[in-house]
């Protein structure tokens, strides 16, 4: 067990841990923005990594369509769970909501990906890559349902789904796919460049965004039923409904291991983005994101060791 755990801590973790530092310490003594590189990253480099992984992946239909079903199912669980224990624990209609947010969403994107990358190599890409354009899909409709509540436009979120690029370079990959249709050398080689420069951008912004959260934090006042209870329910029963989930489906191997993974991730970092523009508990929200994040150095390499 510990040499699993150090084994995966040196093989995984450290290199991710790099370019965190490299974003941190840019954040932290060069007052690194965050905005332009998360830009970039967001219309740039994800569609490119989503568009060559999906056209080139090695995974079957009977796997994407297991792993809809089970992303569906996870958010339903994962809802009623965080409503439940928002009721329970009495908190207010906006910490409810912001619990909702830092239980249901993780940072598969931004730290999933190049975790699952290293951990499980490409084939293992190949199987995150559909877990990630639903996840997408869900974070801008239910999560800004969540956010807002009361002043909701379902027609509005439906609608920033198709604002995203990656959601149409998914659509094109797999029109490719059934086409048989291939790009250019020139442009597969170019659009190659740029999915290699997605995990090291990505890790830097994550690290950069941490630095961002704890000064923000610092000054912060959270319940301490709100923050322990987005703690728990993110780190500790969201891994716990994702592993039962993928018993029930019959769910294996690589498969079930990257799902496995990108659902016992962190809060994701856009979550904070929606609570402060509805004010749904932005506070809790961020204190959430900044400590399962840290927690998530020491609970995901005994995951995979596990593994």
């Amino acid at each position: 067990m510990i040499s699993s755990f150090l084994t995966t801590l040196v093989g995984v973790f450290l290199p991710i841990s790099l370019p965190v530092i490299g974003g941190a310490l840019l954040k932290r003594f060069k007052g690194l923005e965050t905005k332009a590189l998360s830009a970039l990253s967001l219309y740039v480099m994800s569609p490119a990594l989503i568009f060559e992984t999906l056209a080139n992946a090695s995974i079957t239909s009977g796997e994407v369509n297991v792993t809809i079903i089970f992303c569906l199912l996870n958010v339903i669980v994962l809802w009623l769970l965080s409503s439940l224990a928002g009721r329970m624990l009495g908190l207010p209609q906006t910490e409810r909501s912001g619990l909702a947010l830092t239980t249901i969403f993780t940072n598969s994107v931004n730290y999933g990906l190049p975790l699952v990358l290293l951990a499980f190599g490409q084939a293992g890409l190949d199987k995150a890559s559909v877990y990630v354009i639903v996840q997408i899909i869900i974070m801008n409709t239910l999560g800004v349902y969540l956010a807002a509540r009361s002043h909701f436009s379902a027609a509005k979120a439906v609608k920033s789904v198709f604002t995203l690029p990656s959601v149409y370079a998914a659509m094109l990959a797999v029109l490719m796919r059934v086409t048989g249709f291939e790009l250019p050398q020139g442009l597969d080689t170019g659009i190659s460049m740029l999915s290699a420069a997605y995990a090291p951008l990505a890790l830097v912004i994550l690290g950069a965004q941490m630095v961002g959260v704890r000064d923000s934090d610092a000054a912060l006042s959270v319940s301490r039923i709100g923050f322990w209870s987005g703690m728990g329910m993110r780190m500790l029963v969201a891994p716990l409904v994702a592993w039962g989930l993928l018993a029930a489906l019959s769910i294996k191997g690589t498969l079930f291991a990257v799902i496995l993974i990108l659902s016992a991730m962190p809060a994701a970092v856009n979550a904070v983005i929606l609570a402060e523009e509805y004010d749904a508990a932005p506070k809790l929200v961020s204190r959430c994101i900044l400590w399962t994040t840290l927690a998530s150095f020491i609970l995901l390499p005994l995951l995979i060791g596990i593994l």
